[in-house]
């Protein structure tokens, strides 16, 4: 089920934010995306999730790439290789549905074998299905199966592991300002959007409650909300973000300690 890659592979103007916390934080992102650390980043096929691989593997991160097996996760993974300076032997390539908790625990198993440890989870795998109140409930099935259950599985099956280490741990998972605006249109998108916010909120709070956790080596939970980003086969249109600039602006936002990373509209 899942296959190796290698041996194990315009800058937007800054926009004004007002920095949202959960309390204090004590995390430094330049601690954790850098050389020696490993990052496992789901839906890294494309858009996004494909910026934020390349981003993480020129910073020197062992990577392993998540998402539906062919060709965008092969031409993905070939692309971080050639742009990792550890080469192919830090970029792991792993085709998985995470909708299938199965999955994601052999996914887990995968990376500590090959690389020992992960220090940054990004929960990005996404599917916009089931559109309108009349679309077929089995759609609205697997649209929370992925958008909100394939977050709760990766969270569950990584963060002991992260928290049991004692380094320093970022969790990144990628809402929509659907989830927070809920407009008309696509009602179980909203909904699952909705649902990962409250859940970030909440492991969040668990990760600041936790008595062990409170060293500069803390583990620490985040919620990404991406405005409108040109991805997959969509022509860039103007006032749109590309997803480097999503993930320039996510890191930026990590490195202030934010909870709330929430992309400004023009």
């Amino acid at each position: 089920m899942h296959q190796i890659s290698g041996h194990c592979r315009g800058q937007r103007k800054p926009a004004a934010q007002q920095t949202v916390m959960l309390g204090p934080s004590v995390m430094r992102a330049d601690k954790i995306i850098t050389a020696g650390n490993v990052a496992v980043v789901t839906g890294a096929a494309s858009g996004i999730g494909r910026a934020a691989c390349l981003h993480l593997a020129e910073h020197g991160m062992s990577v392993c790439l998540v998402d539906l097996a062919g060709e965008k996760l092969d031409a993905a993974a070939a692309e971080v290789e050639a742009n990792s300076p550890g080469g192919p032997s830090t970029i792991l390539k792993s085709p998985v549905d995470v909708s299938d908790p199965d999955q994601i625990r052999a996914l887990h198993e995968e990376v500590f074998t090959c690389f020992g440890k992960v220090n940054f989870l990004m929960n990005n795998a996404v599917t916009r299905m089931g559109r309108g109140h009349q679309a077929d409930l089995a759609e609205w099935r697997t649209a929370m199966d992925v958008n909100f259950w394939g977050v709760v599985y990766a969270t569950r099956v990584f963060m002991p592991g992260m928290l049991a280490i004692n380094e320093p741990g970022i969790i990144v998972n990628v809402g929509s300002k659907q989830g927070i605006t809920n407009p008309p249109g696509h009602p179980i998108y909203n909904v699952t959007k909705s649902a990962l916010k409250t859940y970030t909120e909440l492991v969040e709070h668990e990760l600041r409650s936790n008595s062990a956790n409170t060293s500069e080596n803390r583990v620490t939970a985040h919620l990404l909300v991406p405005g409108w980003t040109t991805t997959g086969e969509i022509a860039h249109q103007h006032g749109a973000w590309l997803p480097h600039q999503v993930i320039d602006f996510m890191c930026a936002g990590l490195a202030r300690g934010d909870f709330y990373i929430v992309c400004p509209d023009d």
